[in-house]
């Protein structure tokens, strides 16, 4: 948690000076910050009410009062009794106001973008995306999200499967980079002897983002085999775990394999729980040193 807040502290500092929030007035302006943002709130909302304006910028109410006071006597809003509550008024710009904001906003929009002239389109992407996850994850109230999708494997997604194991991995449970060099073989086999007739990798994916795998591959003629179950911290909870193993034993009967085996270790309850609720059996058990750790590995099938 410390590294997290320093980290979050540090890029709160470089932020705030890159984008000016450090300057007494906002764009060179005379207005602040804060007043800024009020206005904004006023020219793009209809009337909203003080009480409005506290709540969903965490204004304190009196900063906020002697604030519309001042607007209002320098003419930049109106105010109108609402019809619903006689204590309420709803708050907007005068005309002098609307002309005392839009230049406002033409400045903060010339900044931003020049500030992303010289980045590249991708970088900019990156960015869009890294301040979309930003937002989502500190937001109070989450907003709705689009459903994930499952789709099949593409140049790049061996990478982040990769990388995402050995992350996650070293994590949770304390596996060292000897983790990562199997996952590494796994998927690089996967590839080089890919055949799609028979075998599978499905990429759960949300927004541009993955939030999970599987790989059904080959054994035998009649076996299967099981590998590479991930789902992202974020996404868990969605029941993607438990769709990508019913992919793979939907896909598994189509294509006329007689039993799916999977290996596993017995510290990594939840992808038990999921392989169980599924109908595999746990077959056999044998401890081994492995990835830094002493772990007892399980052998588990379901028959088709």
């Amino acid at each position: 948690m410390r590294e997290i807040v320093d980290a979050v502290r540090a890029f709160n500092r470089f932020y705030t000076r890159h984008i000016g929030l450090l300057h007494k007035s906002y764009l060179e302006s005379a207005f602040s910050l804060t007043e800024a943002r009020v206005l904004y709130e006023l020219a793009h909302r209809d009337g909203p009410s003080a009480t409005e304006l506290t709540r969903d910028l965490d204004l304190d109410a009196g900063y906020l009062s002697r604030m519309l006071l001042g607007f209002k006597k320098r003419g930049l809003i109106g105010r109108r009794a609402s019809d619903d509550d006689g204590r309420q008024s709803h708050i907007s710009l005068t005309a002098k106001g609307r002309k005392a904001f839009l230049p406002l906003e033409a400045k903060s929009r010339k900044k931003i973008a020049a500030m992303l002239d010289p980045v590249t389109p991708e970088d900019r992407d990156r960015l869009a995306n890294a301040m979309g996850c930003i937002q989502t994850v500190l937001s109070e109230e989450k907003p709705d999200r689009a459903p994930y999708v499952l789709r099949p494997h593409r140049p790049g997604d061996m990478g982040w499967v990769i990388h995402r194991h050995g992350v996650l991995y070293a994590r949770e449970y304390g596996y060292d980079e000897t983790f990562e060099a199997l996952v590494a073989e796994i998927a690089a086999k996967f590839i080089q002897n890919f055949d799609y007739k028979r075998e599978r990798c499905w990429i759960a994916e949300r927004d541009g983002d993955n939030l999970g795998s599987v790989f059904l591959v080959q054994q035998s003629a009649d076996v299967a085999k099981l590998r590479l179950l991930l789902v992202e911290p974020s996404a868990r909870g969605l029941g993607i775990g438990k769709r990508l193993v019913e992919e793979c034993v939907t896909f598994a009967r189509d294509v006329g394999y007689k039993k799916i085996m999977l290996w596993t270790q017995s510290e990594l309850v939840a992808a038990r729980g999921i392989y169980e609720k599924a109908g595999f059996k746990l077959v056999a058990e044998e401890p081994h040193h492995s990835f830094g750790h002493d772990l007892v590995a399980g052998t588990w099938e379901l028959k088709l």
